[in-house]
C-alpha cells in the first residue's frame, strides 16, 4: 500500500486551510499511484485560542471542505483522511458542541466513513471537552488496497485500548492524524506511543501530525516498531510504502495477537482458572 502523509500549519480561516490543501495536494497526481492521503487533525480549521467557539467553524459534511478533499480523492483515484470539525446537537436536537471529526473519502470521492474523536484532550492543562463533544465508542475501519486501516485522532493514541479495539474490528494499519501539543517531553512521548501502538498490535501506524507550533514529526513505522519515512517540524509530504509482506513476517517474528490469554474476543476469561 502507497501511502503519503501531509505535514502542514492549519491556520484559523477556513479558506486560507483550503487554498493551502489545494496547493500541497495539487502536488500529488494519479501518477504517484498513491492508495492512502492522510492530513493532520484540525486541517479544516486550527483550534485557535481556546477561547475560541468552535462552532462557528464547523462545517457540515457535505461542505467547502469536505467537497474539496473528495475532488481530490476522486483526481487521485485514492482514499484520503483529514480532520475537521463537524456541527453537533444536543439531545433536543438543539444546536450543541461540535464534534473534532475525520473524512475518509473513498478513490470515487465519496465519503466513506467518519470517526468522531473519542477521547477529547483534558490533559496538560487544556480542556477540549468544553469546545467539542465525544464520540460514541465504536471502531472505524476502512478497507483501502487490501487492507483494513483503523481510524484515531491525536490523544486517543494514549488509550492501548482503543488501538486494540481497532485491532479486533480487523484493522492490520492504524491511521493518526494529529495536532499534537508541545511541551516538555511531548515530542519524546508522541514518538514513543506511536512506536509502541505499533509493536504491541503488529500493524504498520501511519500519522500526521501538523507543524509549527505542533511537534509535526508524521511519520510511517513497520510492524515491529522500525520508522520507516518521518517528517521533522516543517511543512512536507511523507511518502512509505506499507507491505503486506512485512506485516506476515513480524506476525510470524512476534505473535503476540495469536498469544493474547486476556480480553481476547469471544474467549471465556475464566478459562484455564483453578477451580
Amino acid at each position: 500500500m502507497q501511502v503519503a502523509l501531509v505535514q502542514l500549519s492549519a491556520t484559523t480561516d477556513a479558506a486560507t486551510n483550503r487554498t493551502l490543501v489545494d496547493d500541497v495536494l495539487s502536488t500529488l497526481g494519479p501518477h504517484d499511484g498513491l492508495d492512502l492521503v492522510v492530513l493532520p487533525e484540525a486541517t479544516m480549521h486550527g483550534f485557535g485560542d481556546p477561547t475560541d467557539d468552535l462552532r462557528d467553524a464547523a462545517e457540515p459534511l457535505d461542505g467547502p471542505f469536505a467537497t474539496l478533499i473528495a475532488s481530490h480523492a476522486e483526481r487521485l483515484g485514492a482514499h484520503v483522511v483529514a480532520g475537521a470539525f463537524e456541527p453537533g446537537a444536543d439531545a433536543a436536537g438543539e444546536p450543541g458542541l461540535p464534534y473534532n471529526v475525520l473524512l475518509a473519502f473513498a478513490p470515487d470521492g465519496t465519503l466513506t466513513a467518519t470517526y468522531r474523536k473519542i477521547h477529547l484532550y483534558d490533559s496538560f492543562g487544556y480542556a477540549e471537552s468544553e469546545r467539542l463533544a465525544a464520540g460514541d465508542i465504536a471502531p472505524v475501519v476502512i478497507d483501502v488496497a487490501g487492507r483494513r486501516v483503523g481510524l484515531m485522532t491525536c490523544y486517543d493514541l494514549r488509550f492501548p485500548e482503543l488501538a486494540r479495539m481497532l485491532v479486533d474490528a480487523g484493522a492490520d494499519v492504524l491511521c493518526v492524524p494529529a495536532a499534537w501539543m508541545r511541551g516538555p517531553l511531548k515530542e519524546d512521548h508522541w514518538t514513543t506511543l506511536l512506536r509502541a501502538r505499533a509493536i504491541e498490535n503488529t500493524v504498520h501506524v501511519v500519522a500526521a501530525g501538523q507543524g509549527s507550533p505542533y511537534v509535526g514529526h508524521s511519520m510511517a513505522i513497520d510492524p515491529l516498531g522500525v520508522v520507516v519515512a518521518a517528517a521533522g517540524e516543517e511543512p512536507a509530504v511523507v511518502r512509505a510504502t506499507l507491505s503486506a509482506e512485512r506485516l506476515a513476517r513480524a506476525r510470524s517474528t512476534n505473535p503476540s495477537l495469536a498469544n493474547r490469554r486476556i480480553g481476547v474476543p469471544g474467549a471465556d476469561p475464566t478459562e484455564g482458572a483453578d477451580s
